[in-house]
């Protein structure tokens, strides 16, 4: 019997998924739109990232844990389905380019300013690759253990406590913002990756469990993330939290010792594991997406080519404004992919329901 992904994996490496770069921004982005206590915004988006969820886990038990390519092909030939296929890994292979080269630009920044950049990309994308040949159940396992090693980090927020004053929250809420339709896609970008469970179906038991791990880890994810946005709109004040570019730098900054200096470039190379995970998802996800339209290549061999095709893709932004346009852009697509693909998949098995395709 092959070995499948467990809750507590499924849900440490969903968590990993979704805690991306973003929530370097997350603060400034939820003060600059939405104005006073403007973390209060977190909570709609995950009603809806939950609700999300629950779409997926609806394909999951209505599919019978099918994988949803098979689910697809069912109904619809293979080659039809190309076009698809290929927009979908596209968009997923370029969107975890474009987070690894804003994490990269970060860290040259901080700490090699006159190094290439290019050159700290390459070496996460070999990481990467090494983390793709090797599977979906290595890669949680590499989750898990990166869970470990920077979940501790997460309790550094009761440092800032004695800084803390709850006046700076105001009694006001939401006052100040602007443009928040085009905030709140950029917010929610911050919960994207559940959406890559809907692959999983083939590498989890057949059981409420393998779901309820999905949601955990998005329910984790936001305790923290809600946890750190009130911490930042009771250090800063609104006005310094919307000029800030990187709130949670200036955060870890705060932290001193004296046998220390510069502890958040320390810090920050911690962050590099999520972020790894991050991308390597999305890279996997592409893969398994091409797999469909060329079953006969060898694996290591798809990899190689994906991955060389992102690296060639990131040398087209240079800076970290122009990278920002790239994922808010992308960010679009996998949100309209993280509710439509669900959607669609939950047509195609009331359709085969109706005519009987599917075995009760």
């Amino acid at each position: 019997m092959p070995e499948k992904l467990r809750p507590f994996h499924i849900a440490v490496l969903m968590h990993m998924t979704q805690s991306g770069i973003v929530i370097f921004t997350l603060p400034r982005n939820l003060a600059d739109y939405f104005g006073t206590n403007g973390w209060l915004f977190l909570v709609p988006c995950i009603v809806v990232s939950t609700f999300n969820i629950y779409l997926i886990s609806l394909v999951f038990r209505l599919g019978q844990g099918r994988s949803v390519f098979e689910i697809m092909e069912q109904t619809i030939p293979r080659p039809v389905l190309y076009p698809f296929y290929g927009g979908l890994a596209a968009v997923w292979l370029v969107f975890g380019c474009m987070i690894g080269k804003k994490y990269v630009l970060i860290f040259q920044m901080l700490s090699f300013p006159t190094t290439n950049p290019m050159v700290f990309k390459l070496a996460v994308d070999i990481l990467a690759f090494l983390m793709i040949t090797k599977g979906i159940y290595s890669i949680s396992k590499a989750a898990t253990l990166f869970f470990w090693l920077s979940a501790w980090m997460y309790l550094l927020m009761l440092w800032f406590f004695p800084a803390f004053r709850w006046e700076r929250l105001t009694p006001f809420i939401l006052k100040g913002g602007h443009n928040q339709f085009k905030g709140a896609m950029e917010i929610y970008s911050a919960f994207l990756g559940y959406e890559l469970s809907i692959l999983l179906f083939p590498y989890v038991n057949k059981n409420k469990k393998a779901m309820a791990g999905v949601h955990a880890g998005n329910l984790y994810l936001a305790v923290l993330y809600i946890s750190l946005a009130i911490i930042c709109f009771g250090f800063f004040s609104l006005g310094q939290l919307k000029k800030l570019l990187y709130p949670l730098l200036d955060l870890l900054a705060y932290i001193q010792f004296p046998f220390i200096e510069r502890l958040e470039n320390l810090l920050y190379g911690l962050f590099l594991f999520p972020v790894l995970v991050t991308v390597v998802m999305y890279w996997w996800a592409a893969q398994e997406s091409v797999r469909r339209m060329l079953p006969r290549i060898k694996l290591s061999v798809l990899s190689f080519l994906l991955i060389a095709i992102s690296y060639s893709i990131s040398f087209i932004p240079k800076t970290l404004d122009a990278v920002g346009v790239w994922i808010t852009n992308l960010g679009y697509a996998v949100t309209g992919i993280a509710f439509g693909f669900p959607v669609l998949l939950l047509l195609l098995l009331l359709i085969q329901r109706k005519g009987g395709e599917v075995r009760a």
